[in-house]
């Protein structure tokens, strides 16, 4: 080859390799700039197609919003509703909280999306009270919550075990009659009354007469005592839900006052178990016989083991007693503040039951002015406003905005309940709005009417419901068709202020006179 061709073919690679090289550095700054961009590109993409977090009140750093502890927080999510809409957020240590104030927006958590949110929120006190919550009311969703839930619904409160423990509901009804008549021209707690009435009922029911004589006196009063603690614990605002870094701490003292509590209901439990189990052969129509039965099924869909059996036993104290004592106490300071329902209400149990007779459970679904007189009153003072709790799984939209996987979800009824759109005049106690004609004629308990929810909806909706109405109703019935109530001399106005817990009661006890109604005055008197 000639020099002049070697010397042109050596300049040509020493360019060549001069822009290979060039290349290869351009290609190894830009690729990754370019892949950095395109992430960039995409987030920023993505974040704008995700729905926005719903509107709320700004919180202070690492410790949120502080106003969630006030005492009366239904009438607080109540007012932050009429501020930021039907939905709103805010946040309490690291947790979200989201609280949906429409039907149509709780239509889209308990039934478009309910499987996503039919978990519940961990709560430190009902792990301690309800061995790391074993139960139905504070358990998340899976297979042994669907068994527990059926076993509860169809075979410890179907219809049939129901009729069956009638006559220890009546059993109590009467001697609170009895106690009643005996106190006459004098003042008695309401509250006080149905509370004594409906543990007792509930108690009965739970293990019947395993219990007899002095002992089981004994543990009726320790469990009263126990029943209205482990109820003030639940409802109180616990910090360590909220700043799980406190929790070691226990500033309030809650879990160790829990773990107490939940010491003494073993010991009542494993004592009326110990008592069931003397004495197995006997059939039994109570409901810890029947549950004591399932620990020994062989069948797992069925086999209960003993702490759920416990667990499920102290759902049905605390559900069956302290919500509904809560609502006879609220139907009868409205029908007191009311004369002319009073007058109503003992006008159709003279027609129905008769001045000769005693109530009946058989009379109940007759008895149509008195149910609309306790729907009323449960739509104006749901026992737990705010329900319990709902968790999503995982993240999720409602009504537009965007919800967090493990955000605590409050339905807020109280709001919903007294809403001049879904009510006419809301404020006012109006017991015709539920009778034949009406609006709300078909609005029953069962949550299919997302503008009334006393019991909530979905899967998450209080299985108790049909133990709740029938001793309800029947200690409502009895009292308003055995005596005339009269309020105390100089009071003019019931006191319906409110004491916020898990359970809404009234802040000042409800105080009347009794006057025996009834013709025969026999029908007061009790037997054991």
């Amino acid at each position: 080859m000639l020099p002049e061709a070697t010397s042109v073919w050596s300049w040509w690679r020493s360019t060549s390799n001069k822009a290979d090289e060039t290349s290869r550095n351009i290609l190894t700054i830009f690729v990754p700039l370019f892949i950095v961009f395109w992430f960039i590109f995409a987030v920023r993409k993505q974040n704008k197609e995700k729905p926005p977090l719903p509107p709320g009140p700004r919180g202070l750093p690492l410790v949120g919003y502080l106003p969630f502890l006030d005492s009366n927080l239904h009438h607080c999510f109540k007012k932050m509703a009429s501020l930021y809409g039907p939905i709103f957020r805010f946040r309490l240590g690291s947790e979200e909280c989201i609280v949906v104030s429409s039907p149509s927006l709780v239509k889209e958590v308990v039934r478009d999306h309910d499987v996503v949110f039919a978990n519940r929120a961990p709560l430190i006190a009902a792990k301690s009270l309800l061995f790391g919550s074993l139960d139905i009311a504070f358990s998340d969703y899976g297979v042994e919550w669907r068994k527990m839930r059926k076993i509860f619904a169809t075979e410890m409160l179907s219809n049939a075990r129901l009729d069956a423990s009638y006559y220890l509901r009546k059993q109590h009804v009467k001697k609170m009659m009895n106690e009643t008549y005996e106190k006459a021209g004098q003042l008695v707690n309401i509250g006080d009354l149905a509370f004594l009435t409906l543990v007792g009922s509930v108690m009965n029911m739970v293990w019947g007469d395993t219990l007899k004589g002095d002992e089981g006196s004994v543990m009726d009063s320790e469990f009263r005592a126990v029943v209205d603690e482990q109820l003030k614990l639940l409802g109180a605002p616990n910090i360590s839900d909220f700043f799980p870094l406190l929790a070691r701490f226990d500033l309030q003292g809650i879990q160790r006052r829990m773990r107490i509590i939940s010491k003494r209901n073993e010991e009542i439990y494993d004592k009326a178990i110990n008592h069931h189990n003397a004495g197995e052969s006997i059939q039994r129509k109570d409901f810890l016989g029947h549950l004591m039965q399932l620990t020994k099924c062989e069948d797992h869909a069925r086999s209960l083991t003993l702490p759920q059996v416990k667990a499920m036993l102290i759902d049905v104290v605390v559900g069956g007693t302290d919500t509904t004592v809560a609502m006879v106490e609220w139907v009868m300071a409205e029908i007191l503040q009311h004369p002319e329902v009073l007058r109503k209400v003992q006008e159709e149990l003279t027609e129905i039951v008769g001045l000769n007779k005693t109530v009946e459970e058989v009379h109940l679904p007759e008895l149509k002015y008195l149910n609309a007189v306790a729907k009323e009153s449960l739509r104006l003072h749901p026992p737990i406003p705010l329900l319990v709790p709902h968790c999503p799984s995982e993240p999720s939209t409602i009504g537009g905005y965007s919800i967090p996987k493990g955000a605590r979800v409050f339905l807020n009824l109280y709001t919903i309940q007294r809403d001049p759109h879904n009510w006419e005049d809301p404020l006012l106690f109006k017991p015709e709005r539920f009778l034949s004609g009406s609006a709300a004629e078909k609005t029953d308990y069962l949550g299919n009417h997302f503008q009334y929810l006393p019991f909530g909806s979905g899967r998450r909706m209080c299985p108790g419901i049909p133990l709740a109405e029938r001793t309800t109703m029947l200690v409502l019935a009895s009292m308003l068709h055995g005596f005339q109530w009269k309020l105390p001399n100089g009071t003019v106005e019931v006191d319906l202020s409110e004491k916020f817990g898990i359970v809404v009661k009234k802040s000042k006890p409800l105080f009347a006179v009794p006057s025996p109604r009834l013709s025969n005055l026999d029908l007061y008197s009790y037997n054991n």
